[in-house]
């Protein structure tokens, strides 16, 4: 009997292991975030967010600067936690950014199944709205992602953000590990 057990938890551990794993999110920064900082679009996404959630009076009362904010952090979460040029950064980093997303969806009431692609279009484009002064448009763009309460309320939630520690942590973990990396890039490039 205990064979067949044995032969039976090989069998549902292999049969595990040959299932397909989900795919992996993506995300892509729309045109206008690409062509606003100069260089590498994640790294200027990983300085801004660390600066706008660990001070979060920069953020006060500034609905499209905290739209922005949040849009990048939903872009590092996908985009530092997926290998590519990314790779070397520290596992732990993916690990806390994807709690920080989590944390800022349920503090705003987004929605927490929302694919991240949808998450950072609806930001930016609140953001664009929000400095033209088109609060309508800014409401339209949030409405897919926040159905709870509603665009007003997601506009409310943005002009006075909670705390968000998570994201302040977390951001900031991403900060520190791209000056590491950029230290030990630049320590392996003096020694070649």
């Amino acid at each position: 009997m205990r064979p067949a057990l044995a032969t039976l938890a090989v069998t549902a551990l292999l049969a595990g292991a040959c299932t397909p794993s989900p795919p992996p999110e993506y995300v892509n920064l729309p045109v206008s975030a690409e062509r606003a900082g100069l260089g590498d679009p994640t790294r200027g996404a990983i300085l801004a967010s660390s600066y706008a959630f660990g001070t979060p009076s920069s953020l006060a009362g500034d609905p499209a600067a905290a739209a922005q904010a949040l849009a990048q952090l939903e872009y590092l979460t996908v985009e530092l936690g997926f290998g590519g040029p990314w790779r070397d950064m520290q596992p732990l980093v993916s690990v806390e950014l994807r709690q920080a997303r989590a944390e800022t969806r349920q503090a705003l009431g987004f929605r927490g199944d929302a694919p991240p692609q949808v998450a950072v279009n609806a930001l930016y484009d609140a953001a664009a709205a929000l400095r033209r002064n088109d609060r309508a448009a800014a409401g339209t763009a949030l409405a897919a992602l926040a159905p709870q309460g509603g665009p007003d309320a997601a506009l409310a939630r943005l002009s006075d953000l909670p705390p968000l520690p998570r994201a302040a942590s977390a951001t900031a973990r991403a900060r520190d590990a791209l000056n590491r990396r950029d230290n030990d890039r630049n320590q392996r490039e003096r020694f070649f």
